[in-house]
């Protein structure tokens, strides 16, 4: 069985660590952690999709902005393109969903993970966005993802290839996403800010573009002599063929809105990107890579990436 936790998320959770550690769940003393009976297994070779339940139907008529605040569940499965086993955390609606729920995937910041993504409101914000009849209902997904910057950088740890190949199975066996579970929009802080763009890149490729794709404070790094220092890539050229800033033209005609503080040390290439991508929104304003900015963008991302999941 999958280990998975239940967390009511009805607030702003936890509090910050030191090192752009922010997390959904510290603070929370009475967590139920239990074994779900009839859970699906990470552990297992995934079964074709077509033999995956599927989620009950909402009542007619259901009232989401009366649904109550989000429930994030954390799952432990095993990710085969990453050799080990991850969290997977999702933030989704109270109430039964159908399971056409669209999904938009979050990729954490540099030595964050699944629950330390870089910002602590997140069920928050798309609880006030529903309640207040904003968005639809959608659901969020945040995985595990290393340092690597999304991409394979050690061979056997490929988290690009997990997120292309298994969350939409994972997605799909919790009956999010449709039939495919494949997440319809994405968004990135930080580090993910970077992934969130080369896994936009990737869809469109794949022709199978996002709707949406939302990124904080996005590490668009202007120079290789600071890039390198993260360890992330093997050279020059490794760096150049992936960096979103020298391939805009392939995220295609997705829709993009870009946050990030005007103290930021990503600030460059935040105003690069905008200027290049022109995107739907670009909010650009005073604040730095903390906390506090990344929390207060969250509620006009929350509506942005919504308004395209309609």
């Amino acid at each position: 069985m999958d280990r998975r936790t239940v967390l009511a998320a009805g607030g702003a959770l936890g509090g910050s660590l030191a090192a752009m550690l922010f997390s959904f769940t510290q603070g929370i003393s009475q967590a139920s952690s239990r074994n779900q009976v009839g859970a699906p297994s990470g552990l297992d070779p995934m079964p074709p999709l077509d033999t995956m339940p599927t989620a009950p139907a909402p009542a007619p008529g259901t009232d989401w902005r009366q649904a109550g605040p989000p429930e994030t569940v954390i799952d432990e499965v095993h990710s085969y393109f990453r050799g080990r086993t991850v969290e997977l955390l999702t933030v989704r609606p109270a109430g039964e969903l159908p399971r056409t729920t669209p999904v938009c995937l979050v990729l954490h910041g540099r030595n964050g993970n699944a629950r330390h993504p870089g910002f602590t409101t997140l069920p928050q914000a798309l609880g006030d966005a529903i309640a207040a009849g904003a968005v639809p209902p959608y659901a969020f997904a945040l995985v595990d993802g290393g340092n690597s910057y999304w991409h394979e950088h050690e061979p056997g740890d490929d988290p690009m290839g997990m997120l292309l190949e298994e969350v939409p199975r994972w997605l799909a066996r919790r009956g999010l996403g449709g039939p495919s579970g494949q997440p319809a929009a994405v968004a990135g802080v930080s580090m993910g800010g970077f992934g969130a763009l080369l896994y936009a890149r990737r869809r469109n490729e794949r022709r199978r573009p996002v709707r949406a794709c939302a990124t904080l404070a996005p590490a668009l790094i202007t120079t290789w002599e600071e890039m390198k220092l993260r360890n992330a890539f093997h050279d020059e050229a490794d760096w150049a063929s992936m960096d979103p800033l020298r391939h805009i033209d392939k995220l295609g005609t997705v829709p993009n809105g870009i946050w990030c503080g005007t103290e930021d040390p990503f600030i460059e290439g935040a105003r690069l990107f905008t200027a290049a991508a022109k995107p739907e929104i670009s909010s650009l304003t005073p604040g730095g890579h903390s906390l506090e900015y990344f929390n207060a963008s969250l509620p006009a991302m929350v509506r942005f990436l919504g308004r395209h999941l309609d």
